[in-house]
């Protein structure tokens, strides 16, 4: 059993990896937004270009969902991202709160900050800021944003009751989120849950649906909705690195379920007595 420090090592590992990739090889490799299965970190990204404010060089196509489509973003809002990456959402989320906003991009990957700053360089976007921390303690006083936004980021992080008290911390009373991630239906075989690709990919970082929006609950939130849900099935050949055919065969016709989902929830504007990292109900 790894410790949460050797996971948080081993995602930080393969994150670096890709950021460090130019677009066409982290596209061959699987790594990114390219079309085949032999890695499974692309295959539940979503179609970013249509969205307005998307940018190309900084979608690795690395997430579950489209988070900011979906995050009642007011002109003048301060967003912040967990797990920015290359800035893709950051910069739709600038270009949905404009001149007037400001967007904070958080990421303990050192290479996709790097990358992350040189966009935004590019881009010559002032209103944005790329910090290095763990999302499980950010570097981000209490009641700094009006929204949250997070891609397929909530699923890597080992302590996510640990990130969505982080959550409710650093968000104004009455500010909210939208985060994209994966949780399960089901329990996944054991020879998935502990294959460090499956983590970094992940999928076997995931925890069940119903746990994940009690750890919200249970954090004081209010108006949790479940905005987008869309089922991630995972190709044969990805599976069969880790499965034997007849293991396979019984994962499929079984009742586990991988899915996306895309949820909301509002920190209230009548803070509740805390005690610890949750609320008390």
């Amino acid at each position: 059993m790894q410790t949460q420090e050797q996971i948080k090592e081993m995602v930080r590992e393969k994150y670096s990896g890709i950021a460090l990739q130019d677009k066409t090889s982290n596209q061959a490799s699987c790594c990114g937004s390219g079309g085949c299965s032999s890695e499974v970190y692309n295959i539940m990204t979503d179609d970013y270009t249509a969205v307005a404010g998307y940018q190309p060089e900084a979608d690795l196509g690395l997430g579950c969902g489209l988070p900011t489509q979906f995050a009642r973003i007011k002109k003048g809002d301060t967003i912040i991202d967990l797990g920015s990456g290359a800035g893709n959402d950051c910069f739709i989320a600038r270009r949905e709160t404009g001149e007037t906003g400001q967007v904070i991009g958080i990421d303990f990957t050192p290479a996709m900050i790097a990358l992350a700053r040189a966009n935004a360089e590019k881009l010559a976007y002032t209103n944005v800021e790329f910090r290095q921390g763990d999302i499980d303690n950010m570097p981000v006083a209490a009641n700094t944003a009006d929204v949250i936004v997070s891609n397929c980021v909530l699923n890597l992080v080992p302590d996510k009751n640990a990130v969505i008290g982080e959550i409710y911390r650093v968000l104004k009373p009455g500010g909210h989120f939208s985060i994209s991630d994966i949780v399960l239906e089901g329990t996944l075989p054991r020879s998935i849950r502990e294959a460090a690709e499956m983590y970094a990919g992940c999928v076997s970082g995931a925890i069940q649906k119903d746990l994940y929006l009690q750890m919200i609950t249970d954090n004081g939130f209010e108006d949790i909705t479940v905005q987008k849900e869309k089922q991630i099935d995972v190709p044969d050949d990805i599976l069969l690195k880790y499965l034997s055919a007849e293991e396979l065969a019984e994962l499929r016709n079984g009742p586990v379920g991988i899915y996306s989902i895309t949820v909301f929830a509002r920190k209230p504007l009548t803070q509740k007595t805390c005690c610890g990292p949750a609320c008390c109900n």
